[in-house]
């Protein structure tokens, strides 16, 4: 039974993946392309990682060293992804036409010619 919760932890865990990289080639601009492998890697890389305990807790025991690097992956993912974002932001990395954050964008623009 647990080989089975194993196996489909580790399916699940490689179609993230495995749609984390194709986002990152068929999203049209930066930002939209940051949000895929993020996501991937939060929740595929996570997902094997929860399978590698449940195999271990199956045969003997729970390594301290599988959940220090889940919840060292829980959090610097998303905050890595955020100062990504920002630093494109900041340096004016273009937006595809029909964006949603255009807003951000112009805001960004204001601050950095206010500062030269």
């Amino acid at each position: 039974m647990l080989e089975i919760i194993c196996s489909i932890l580790l399916i699940i865990g490689g179609i993230f993946i495995l749609l984390g990289s194709y986002s990152m080639v068929k999203l049209p601009d930066f930002y939209t392309r940051l949000h895929g492998p993020t996501k991937a890697s939060t929740l595929g890389v996570g997902s094997v990682i929860i399978a590698a305990i449940v195999f271990s807790a199956s045969n003997g025991g729970v390594s301290l060293k599988e959940l220090i690097i889940l919840l060292f992956l829980f959090i610097t993912a998303p905050v890595a992804a955020h100062m990504l974002a920002k630093a494109a932001l900041h340096i004016q990395v273009k937006q595809r036409k029909d964006s949603v954050n255009d807003k951000l964008f112009e805001q960004a623009k204001q601050q950095k010619d206010r500062q030269e």
